[in-house]
């Protein structure tokens, strides 16, 4: 099951990552079929497996670890400091908030909510690609899921 969701988090974070997001220790929980539903590290979950398209949605836990293992921008939407609270209490991120986004981003993919100084702040899906969210001035940027007020 490990080597599972590690080849998982490869494919969609980066070569690498899989290892540094998900080490020896992690527990499983799973369906009745046996199939895995969360991994979870100390208590505290790190990710859920989609069962509809088997990509990895990360909870607060797993977004940080992600923030410390992804290189520079990667994966990464900067926003402006006026809105940082209300990002960190889960309210979602409007395009006319990002200072910087990964131009590697796409629609859906899992990404991380930093500030100005590249602190953690947010995990959530993005609605647009990197792209879309530097040029547009209305819209959604981010569906956050979890904001570092809103401990699991």
């Amino acid at each position: 099951m490990l080597s599972r969701v590690r080849t998982i988090a490869d494919l969609q974070f980066g070569r690498g990552i899989g290892v540094l997001l998900f080490p020896d220790s992690c527990r499983f929980i799973t369906s009745r079929r046996g199939g895995v539903r969360q991994v979870l590290l100390d208590g505290k979950r790190l990710a859920t497996l989609r069962a509809h398209d088997g990509r990895l949605t990360l909870g607060l836990a797993g977004g940080k670890r992600l923030h410390e293992a992804l290189p520079g921008q990667t994966g990464r939407v900067e926003l402006r400091e006026d809105v940082v609270n209300f990002i960190a209490a889960g309210k979602n991120l409007f395009c006319r908030h990002v200072t910087d986004a990964d131009p590697g981003i796409h629609a859906g993919d899992e990404v991380i909510v930093i500030d100005g100084d590249g602190r953690f702040i947010a995990i959530g899906e993005a609605v647009v690609s990197g792209t879309e969210m530097m040029a547009c001035e209305t819209g959604m940027a981010v569906s956050v899921r979890h904001g570092i007020q809103k401990e699991e």
